[in-house]
């Protein structure tokens, strides 16, 4: 039975849902990096960081590939990188209403 599409959006929005996941593929966006740089840019611990790769990897979101002894990550779609700005530009709306009922507020405690 297939699973219906909402289910699936809701996985997939709960694979993204961990900062560290999230990090590593705003780093992505600008090409591939081997996992000695993802850990050199995100301050987390190399089994932390394979786990959420792994996560990642899973729910085919990035993709691995082996140069020698090293293991470098890509995004699987360049569509990632516009799902992060839209949510870039998504949050930055809601903070600015939020930014505005904010000064509301304080304007009419001091009224």
């Amino acid at each position: 039975m297939p699973v219906p599409l909402y289910q699936a959006k809701a996985e997939f929005f709960r694979t993204l849902g961990h900062p560290v996941r999230i990090r590593v593929l705003e780093l992505l966006r600008d090409g591939p990096l081997p996992v000695r740089d993802l850990l050199a840019k995100i301050d987390v611990e190399a089994s932390s960081l394979s786990q959420q790769l792994a996560v990642l990897r899973r729910a085919g979101v990035v993709t691995a590939t082996r140069e020698g002894a090293t293991v470098v990550y890509a995004l699987s779609t360049p569509d990632m990188a516009d799902l992060l700005d839209s949510a870039r530009w998504i949050l930055t709306e809601v903070l600015a209403g939020q930014g505005e009922l904010l000064a509301e507020l304080r304007a009419e405690r001091h009224r």
